[in-house]
């Protein structure tokens, strides 16, 4: 090969395009990243409700590093993302030197287990709430169930002028509902079969049974709808009386 002319000159034309590619490459790369390309405008949309714009404002300066050609888009969205309150990020650029980044928030539905909130989609985050919101109990793998029955039964029971305070599904699929109405508090005990079939046949027996007892003036607190043709109410106020001796 060595005492071959054309083939060393094929070799050294080969060697020469690859200096010239690398050259390329490299001048291409140094000049993508020279401050003619950074962005000067960045624009926040979305009509911010909740999120910290100067939280926002700080992730966009310390962390969305790069100009308009070199920024990884995903490390950027991931970044804003974890902004409380933030729910989902999307990224333009426009030539020749703005970045908008649109933000859409999540909006609070319900309280989720000790620290956490749900959105109405059941997507759980974490943020600081001070105002009124139902509670909900459960497995996270859960949450959307969780507000989707919430919503089912909230509707059910307005019939009945009862808000649901509280829905909990217990680790085995049990449910329970705590409840405020006309006479007061009430706990409803669905479990796990068919808790919806349940409620519907209490909400439709509840005027002849609990209702009546409360126009009478006798508070029921707790309803156990986990039997098959019926259900069992404890009244708090109710004592059993001692059985009377037989006379001698």
């Amino acid at each position: 090969m060595w005492d071959d002319p054309r083939q060393l000159h094929a070799i050294a034309a080969g060697l020469a395009l690859f200096a010239m590619c690398a050259l390329g490459w490299g001048a291409l790369a140094w000049a993508l990243r020279q401050p003619a390309f950074e962005f000067r405008e960045v624009v926040v949309t979305g009509g911010l409700v909740r999120a910290s714009p100067a939280h926002l404002e700080a992730v966009i300066r310390d962390e969305l590093a790069g100009t308009f050609f070199t920024m990884n888009l995903d490390r950027a969205r991931a970044a804003l993302a974890r902004v409380p309150w933030v729910r989902r990020v999307a990224l333009r650029r426009q030539w020749p030197q703005r970045l908008e980044v649109t933000i859409e928030e999540h909006v609070p539905f319900a309280r989720w287990n000790d620290t956490g909130l749900v959105d109405a989609d059941g997507e759980v985050f974490s943020a600081d709430f001070d105002g009124e919101l139902p509670q909900f109990v459960g497995p996270d793998a859960h949450a959307a169930e969780v507000a989707a029955r919430y919503r089912d039964w909230s509707s059910s029971l307005a019939r009945l002028r009862f808000a649901v305070d509280e829905v909990t599904l217990s680790p085995r699929g049990g449910w329970r509902l705590r409840t405020t109405g006309p006479a007061g508090a009430l706990e409803i005990e669905l479990g796990r079969d068919e808790p919806s079939e349940r409620l519907a046949r209490f909400v439709d027996a509840y005027a002849r049974t609990v209702g009546l007892l409360a126009r009478a003036g006798t508070r029921v607190d707790h309803v156990d709808l986990r039997y098959r043709n019926g259900f069992a109410a404890r009244v708090p106020e109710f004592r059993e009386r001692p059985a009377r001796k037989p006379a001698a």
